[in-house]
């Protein structure tokens, strides 16, 4: 078993499109995840002189690291979104969501980046009898307030024709949600920045930025650089750069395991239409079959992002065959882990800093698990904002709380991780 992402072990990152740092660009991005490259790509594109800045490599965190599942909605759902912000914009959050989808296929077809983009849809799973009657709620209510017929109540009885477990209930399918490659998306959305235009640094953590008359100053240990505009998109990733941003997020850890490929009928027992899972409980579990035919079973263990990679491997092995029998005895070849970006009210958080540095900072985060869709749309957005473009994004309406404890999760963190398994035993 390998302690590090299968994502980046079978295909090169990019070596060619790589610049040494510059000392002034008109805009300076901070993380080259999706969210980051997004945004440099559509500044580059008008024209903009703009570099990105990699504490490590091209898009080392969550983007290469995530399950690889683009799924429809927001970590708040639809009928939670109404009852925070109301029918109007509950209706323009969750649309914007399902634009999010298109927007990355238009995007990975427009580019020709090959990742294994599929649009074979997911499932969501009761995890109880009582949550596959929250779910089938949960689909009536789409249709009555959204109008939304697409999602599709999956029972008991037809549960074998969609997932090969005994484990649970029912569930609701979904077929706009796809699945791709993630480090291929990334390393391919790297290369169209690149050729954009964007200089891409690796390797430059940021370590201070300080506002200088009219513009700001960023130093890497490469040495300073100037901009007139910055752009934070590091997600969980953030750390005390900037105080304001970081008061409104937090990290929680997510864990994947991935077998060795399983043979063709296996991966039909275990998964007939090739599906993105994921259940009903608070401590979720996510699954699904790679392009090479591995099962990938994911999830959360106490929202710690320094769980051991062996421990956590063993336990999600042990819930893995609880779904999947029949995977007994089928090695588990990696095990690894990343970081979710997470914010107290479920949502993305993206605008301007007004009470840190000055205007001229921006930010994007916050997605919560869903950031394959939501970050790429979301840093296009901001790459517009950036260069004054017109820009319709809900996103930005939304007030963003700020906290003086946020950036202190490991000591509230083990309280939520209680709260939830709670709520997991009762629900």
């Amino acid at each position: 078993m390998q302690l590090k992402p299968l994502w980046t072990e079978d295909v090169l990152p990019p070596t060619n499109l790589l610049k040494t740092q510059p000392n002034q660009v008109d805009v300076a991005i901070i993380g080259s995840g999706y969210t980051g490259l997004h945004a440099a790509h559509t500044l580059s594109s008008a024209g903009t002189n703009v570099a990105v800045f990699e504490s490590h490599t091209v898009g080392w965190g969550a983007s290469s690291r995530n399950g690889g599942m683009v799924n429809p909605g927001l970590k708040l759902s639809a009928p939670d979104l109404f009852h925070h912000y109301g029918p109007e914009k509950g209706r323009c959050l969750f649309a914007w969501s399902l634009a999010a989808i298109d927007f990355v296929e238009r995007f990975i077809q427009t580019e020709a980046i090959e990742c294994n983009f599929t649009r074979h849809g997911q499932l969501v799973l009761a995890y109880k009898p009582t949550h596959f009657t929250a779910l089938r709620h949960e689909v009536a209510w789409h249709e009555r307030e959204l109008g939304d017929t697409v999602p599709q109540v999956v029972g008991p009885a037809e549960l074998s024709s969609e997932i090969g477990s005994p484990a649970y209930y029912g569930g609701i399918r979904d077929p706009r949600a796809a699945g791709l490659h993630p480090a291929k998306y990334v390393y391919g959305l790297a290369r169209a920045a690149s050729q954009a235009g964007a200089q891409i640094v690796e390797q430059a953590p940021v370590q201070s930025l300080r506002r200088v008359g009219d513009s700001y100053q960023l130093v890497t240990p490469n040495g300073p650089v100037t901009a007139n505009a910055v752009l934070l998109a590091t997600n969980g990733y953030t750390n005390n750069l900037i105080p304001p941003a970081r008061r409104g997020i937090f990290s929680g850890g997510s864990y994947i395991i991935t077998t060795e490929p399983l043979s063709p009928s296996l991966q039909h027992s275990v998964s007939p239409r090739g599906r993105m899972f994921y259940d009903s409980k608070h401590f979720l579990n996510y699954f699904r079959l790679t392009p090479d035919g591995r099962m990938l079973f994911g999830g959360r263990h106490n929202l710690s992002t320094d769980l051991p990679l062996d421990q956590s491997a063993k336990e999600l092995g042990k819930r893995m065959l609880e779904v999947f029998p029949q995977l007994a005895g089928v090695p588990i070849s990696h095990s690894w882990s990343g970081k979710l970006g997470l914010t107290f009210d479920l949502m993305p958080h993206a605008g301007r800093i007004q009470d840190g540095p000055a205007p001229g900072i921006f930010y994007a985060y916050g997605y919560g698990g869903h950031g394959v869709a939501v970050a790429s749309y979301l840093g296009h957005m901001m790459g517009n904002l950036i260069a004054g473009k017109p820009v319709n994004n809900p996103i930005l309406d939304l007030p963003h709380a700020r906290h003086f404890f946020t950036p202190y999760e490991k000591l509230y963190l083990p309280l939520i991780s209680t709260w939830f398994r709670f709520l997991d035993r009762i629900s």
